[in-house]
């Protein structure tokens, strides 16, 4: 069973009131000390009754808690337009930065070649000229890219060649030539091979071959 929430209203008997009130006020005064001592906390309390009868506690003193009460209520109120001038900014921030994503977005689907409905001839020039200026940009880094992985590559061959040299001399056998030494190789043997090629003329059977002199007639 779910019971009501009992409201809460003055007490109409004048006796009943000022019984209650003393209760409760004596009730209220011991626990704002207990908070003090329990807590170390800065506690004032003002109850002035029905008849105008003053009753207070303060854990220090009273008018020092009043000033400070004063002093941080002014503080709160002068830090308040400042406030509401920083959420009016960041407010107007917001819509630019959202005006400019969007923007951003628009030419962005212009350049993927979408959206270009409502672009004029001269849009579309400079649309042009911005791609062809990108995709130079690109070539140029791809080549740069191509060079310093060709760079790197040699460099990796020399470090690999040095430690096969020091490994064949290690084993004590012939370190194999280069690329480079072979190549050169077989051009000094193709060299040699034309010095050994015949020019001579030679008329007969193979076996037999002889020398035919041309006399003048």
């Amino acid at each position: 069973m779910v019971r009501g929430k009992t409201q809460m209203r003055r007490i109409e008997n004048a006796t009943s009131r000022q019984v209650t009130f003393s209760k409760r006020r004596n009730g209220l005064l011991k626990k704002a000390f207990e908070l003090s001592v329990l807590c170390d906390a800065q506690v004032a309390l003002i109850i002035f009754s029905p008849r105008g009868k003053l009753y207070e506690f303060s854990s220090s003193s009273m008018q020092e808690t009043i000033e400070r009460y004063h002093k941080h209520t002014k503080d709160v109120q002068t830090d308040k337009p400042l406030v509401e001038e920083n959420m009016q900014h960041l407010k107007q921030e917001t819509a630019r930065m959202m005006s400019k994503i969007e923007q951003l977005e628009t030419s962005k689907r212009k350049l993927l070649g979408e959206s270009l409905g409502s672009c004029s001839l001269e849009d579309l020039q400079q649309l042009e000229q911005q791609l062809e200026k990108s995709v130079k940009s690109i070539r140029a880094r791809k080549v740069q890219v191509f060079q310093e992985q060709i760079h790197q590559l040699r460099e990796k061959e020399k470090v690999l060649a040095a430690e096969n040299l020091k490994l064949c001399e290690k084993c004590g056998i012939k370190a194999p030539s280069t690329q480079k030494e072979s190549k050169a190789t077989e051009v000094h043997a193709e060299g040699n091979n034309a010095h050994d090629v015949e020019t001579d003329l030679f008329i007969g059977p193979p076996e037999r071959r002889c020398k035919v002199t041309w006399n003048k007639s």
